[in-house]
């Protein structure tokens, strides 16, 4: 989430808007999220700052009230304005509430700025090359069909069982499945010091807003409607998630985390197209 500091300073707020147009120009366009943000954003400071100064009223006429009781003074008609205090207070406390709620809604459906050094491209064509390990080679089958032809992946069977885009892997496919999980968990924390952690597959929605899944990947995702939980798509969630809302001392950083779980999502947009449509499992 942008933190919403860049916002009121002119000078960060126009690189911020700078950046995000080389993203996608309709990030900035009129009637986006950003757009209404700098409006949303004052309103819910206007709001809260009539909000602070309703609950000090309110906490005055408090006091009055209890000094004229202990001092044998009528008090009802400071009780009743006490009363009308605490109705416009309520009012007040809903707009703010709402006001808060658009201004926060308003901040997840925009993404982060790419990074300054993330050269400005209309495709992927365009991506400039870090780095490059070996040599590849230009005619290497797809992975599917290796698996295929070997007998270890098997969609027919799967379909069966779930319907297309899955896949059943069998024998050493199945075997080197389950070796890569774990000779990936065995490096991270025997070398890399990071902690194991078995994670719930089934996560509140507020976990996926802090791992950034959720409004989103709204349309990618499982969701366990009776129970309003959600499938996870990735162990990230969880592990993201875990210390909300907690304040983590300094000298314990870096906490560093490594799961294995299944990932329940769908693939929507570009995804599906490079692997023939198979479904991550």
């Amino acid at each position: 989430m942008i933190d919403p500091r860049l916002l009121r300073d002119p000078e960060r707020r126009a690189e911020v808007e700078k950046r995000l147009t080389a993203r996608d120009p309709e990030l900035v366009a009129e009637g986006s999220a950003w757009a209404r943000l700098a409006e949303l954003d004052e309103e819910r400071r206007r709001l809260q700052a009539e909000v602070d100064r309703l609950r000090a009223e309110r906490n005055r006429a408090s006091k009055e009230i209890g000094r004229k009781k202990a001092q044998g003074e009528d008090a009802s008609e400071a009780i009743a304005a006490m009363r009308e205090l605490g109705a416009r207070l309520k009012a007040q406390e809903e707009r703010f509430r709402q006001a808060e709620e658009a201004w926060q809604e308003a901040l997840l459906e925009l993404p982060n700025p790419p990074h300054p050094s993330v050269p400005i491209g209309a495709d992927e064509t365009e991506n400039r090359e870090v780095r490059r390990w070996g040599n590849p080679r230009e005619e290497a089958p797809p992975h599917w069909e290796i698996a295929e032809r070997l007998g270890w992946l098997d969609t027919e069977r799967a379909g069966k069982l779930s319907g297309s885009r899955f896949s059943v892997l069998r024998g050493l496919g199945a075997r080197l499945h389950r070796a890569l999980g774990q000779f990936m968990l065995d490096l991270h924390t025997r070398e890399h010091g990071y902690a194991e952690v078995w994670v719930p597959a089934l996560v509140r929605a507020d976990a996926l807003v802090q791992a950034g899944q959720l409004p989103k990947f709204a349309d990618e995702l499982y969701r366990a409607e009776r129970d309003d939980l959600y499938l996870i798509p990735t162990a990230e969630v969880p592990l993201v998630a875990m210390h909300a809302g907690e304040v983590l001392e300094a000298e314990k950083l870096p906490l560093r985390y490594a799961a294995l779980t299944p990932c329940f999502r769908r693939e929507a947009g570009s995804y599906g197209k490079d692997v023939r449509g198979l479904l991550r499992q």
